[in-house]
């Protein structure tokens, strides 16, 4: 046994099953590996960014780390932004990232690079492995400290030498620190606060926004008049008929200023105060009002549904019945122009039981999100670290997590052609993932920002920057190109037939949908 082979059995000795990746010279040990460790699934992306947009896709609705697989500094380089998605997203991932061997470090060959450098500011933990013999205790280390809470990044990075040197053991799983809960203090606290009269917002992130969470945050709402509210970007959200409703925080800082105006009691649970996303000449960048308390119920490391639990218990509302979803139906003409909002209506009126929602539509997605609220139960993924070019990865990694449930991309043609080597995966693996690409030919969101900054012009070559219609891009031959069937919507009727058509079927399918 080598050192390779060391490190894939002890990750999957502490439950890592697949690997994304996309190898170089350097990992060709762990590559061989492989085909002794049979237990770990390989997933190729042709291009780094898919691979770690997958492994954060992954994690969110695994519940657990995947690993990476990655190629020296510029390998680790190419997948940073999704990293750093990943990171915001609070997604455990074990990054494996090769490097040279130690022998030839001295050297200073054209690869090399400062690959703990890269690392450190997307990752929570990085260590180099020295020795073969002590790689498969790294790996174990590794997915400790990405399974803590709320989920972390891990970068191991991994010398050749390391790889093909003899190995003597396999690394059990190192146990987790279990998570930690709000004091009792704590949550006496915000109930007495709660109870006062204050006019109040739950802002709520992370796993409090699924299951027994979400529930005892709606009896809450319910039984004390406090506003239920979502960070705009939480990671993950069960949203549809049956499930608590919840209240998105609006994207532009002066929207969000309006919507939490009059506000005497924030109340934080896994989230943080809001801020705007950027600054912008006299519009403000601290969205909580004037006079308004700040309460922390749990902090991301902590349990936030355990605490809303107790503070359910603490103001009686066991009892009370959260504001509930209902199906119902979308009145919507098919005669008219295709737009995100027709779009919009009929992926809620489609949208089949269980779904996995990933949303990168941006300025097409944005004003329309609450029509999903009527739609079938699903989980709702987002870009939550603002680096576009996440979602059709993440929607990659959540497929193969999932895959007993579809899975629906919203993408904007800006975004998608970010990762659009993501279809490619898609294809090769089988992955039922209907992705829906907003042909609005350019960064529609950069005009708002153009203006919204004070920078408007009207210009030939500010406009040149932000447009993609020369040439005009053809989804439906990339998708055909990377091995997805595609066809092109230029109405809506035709958009209706071919998502339901879509959504029929089992397997990768894109749709253009041209608007108008």
């Amino acid at each position: 046994m080598n050192g390779a082979e060391s490190l894939l059995k002890s990750l999957v000795a502490s439950d890592v099953e697949v690997c994304f990746g996309n190898p170089g010279t350097s990992e060709m040990h762990f590559v061989a590996a492989l085909d002794a460790v049979k237990e770990m699934r390989p997933v190729l992306g042709l291009q780094e960014n898919v691979v770690t947009g997958a492994a954060d896709g992954y994690a969110r609705m695994a519940g657990k780390p995947a690993a990476t697989l990655l190629h020296l500094g510029p390998g680790l380089a190419n997948g940073l932004s999704n990293l750093h998605n990943a990171r915001r997203a609070s997604s455990p991932i074990v990054n494996i990232v090769g490097d040279h061997a130690s022998s030839h470090a001295r050297y200073d060959a054209p690869l090399a690079s400062d690959i703990a450098g890269f690392a450190r500011p997307v990752s929570d933990w990085v260590h180099s492995s020295t020795s073969a013999r002590s790689v498969g205790a790294d790996a174990a280390r590794a997915v400790r400290a990405a399974r803590e809470a709320p989920g972390k990044i891990a970068t191991l990075i991994l010398p050749a030498d390391t790889a093909w040197d003899p190995a003597v053991e396999v690394a059990a799983p190192l146990p987790l620190q279990p998570r930690t809960h709000a004091a009792g203090s704590t949550i006496d606290r915000v109930a007495s606060k709660l109870q006062a009269g204050l006019k109040a917002v739950l802002l709520v992130r992370g796993d409090a926004l699924l299951g027994e969470g979400l529930v005892a945050a709606g009896k809450i709402a319910a039984k004390t008049g406090a506003r239920l509210v979502s960070d705009t970007f939480a990671p993950r959200l069960e949203r549809g008929a049956g499930r608590v409703q919840v209240e998105r925080l609006p994207y532009f800082g002066e929207h969000a200023a309006e919507f939490l105006a009059g506000t005497e009691l924030l109340i934080l649970v896994g989230a943080r105060p809001p801020v705007s996303f950027f600054a912008y000449p006299d519009k403000p960048s601290w969205l909580t009002p004037d006079g308004c308390e700040i309460a922390v119920l749990s902090h991301p490391h902590e349990d936030g549904a355990a605490a809303l639990a107790a503070l359910m218990d603490a103001v009686d509302a066991r009892g009370a019945e959260g504001r509930v979803a209902t199906r119902q139906a979308i009145p919507l003409s098919l005669d008219g122009a295709l737009d995100a909002k027709s779009i919009a209506q009929i992926v809620a009126m489609h949208l089949p039981t269980n779904a996995i929602v990933a949303d990168e539509g941006v300025s097409s997605t944005l004003p329309y999100y609450d029509l999903l609220n009527n739609a079938a139960p699903h989980d709702f993924l987002n870009l939550t670290g603002g680096a576009i070019g996440s979602m059709m990865p993440v929607s990659t990694g959540a497929a193969i997590a999932r895959p007993d449930r579809k899975v629906v991309t919203l993408v904007g043609d800006g975004s998608a052609m970010y990762t659009v080597q993501s279809l490619w995966t898609q294809a090769r693996e089988n992955l039922d993932i209907v992705t829906v690409v907003f042909a609005n030919r350019g960064y529609k969101v950069l005009n708002n920002e153009l203006v919204r900054v004070g920078a408007s012009s009207n210009g030939p070559n500010s406009g040149a920057m932000l447009d993609l219609g020369t040439p005009t891009l053809d989804w439906v031959s990339i998708g055909q190109g990377l091995g997805v069937d595609a066809v092109r919507a230029n109405s809506r009727r035709a958009f209706e037939q071919a998502f339901v058509s879509a959504i029929a079927q089992r397997g990768p399918r894109l749709i253009e949908a041209v608007l108008e």
